[in-house]
């Protein structure tokens, strides 16, 4: 598959299947992530795997969604803002690496033939304490990892020219 075929081929799943992620498969996605750019090249996050089994209830503290919790792998992506590059003006570069790792799981998830939500309405103070993130850390987003068992539902994407601008505004 090529890229513009892997792209178009992701979506946000939100039914999973209970068949386990071979270990193999789930070091494939973490590899992909740590390949992945950050700024300066200072990799300022933390992937944290969190199994599902057993875990359900403190884990839907975090994102109360049924579905959340049926993938048999959760990823959370914290990002470590002092390790970031920051530029001139101030401004951390933190959430852009850690949402260009996480865009990086999602999408060789997807070439591994794996689904994933990317979620970041979830609660942080829960996130804080259920996974026990030190003084810090964030938790920037959180994905689910599994086989899906839902379809695919028609994306909707703006026009390109309402996206684009050529030279100015």
């Amino acid at each position: 598959m090529n890229f513009a075929e892997l792209v178009t081929r992701r979506y946000s799943v939100r039914a999973y299947r209970s068949d386990p992620v071979p270990e193999d498969v789930l070091l494939q996605v973490l590899e992909t992530a740590r390949s992945a750019p950050t700024a300066a090249n200072r990799q300022p996050f933390r992937l944290i795997v969190i199994h599902t089994e057993g875990r359900e209830a403190e884990l839907r503290r975090i994102y109360d969604k049924d579905w959340f919790v049926t993938a048999p792998i959760v990823v959370c992506a914290c990002g470590v803002p002092a390790e970031s590059w920051v530029r001139r003006d101030g401004k951390n570069y933190n959430d852009v690496d850690v949402a260009i790792v996480v865009d990086h799981v999602v999408l060789a998830a997807t070439d591994l033939g794996l689904g994933t939500c990317w979620i970041g309405a979830f609660d942080h103070a829960a996130a804080r304490e259920v996974l026990g993130l030190p003084e810090g850390v964030e938790a920037i987003a959180f994905t689910p990892l599994g086989y899906a068992s839902d379809s695919p539902r028609p994306k909707r994407r703006k026009e390109l020219a309402e996206l684009v601008r050529y030279e100015h505004w």
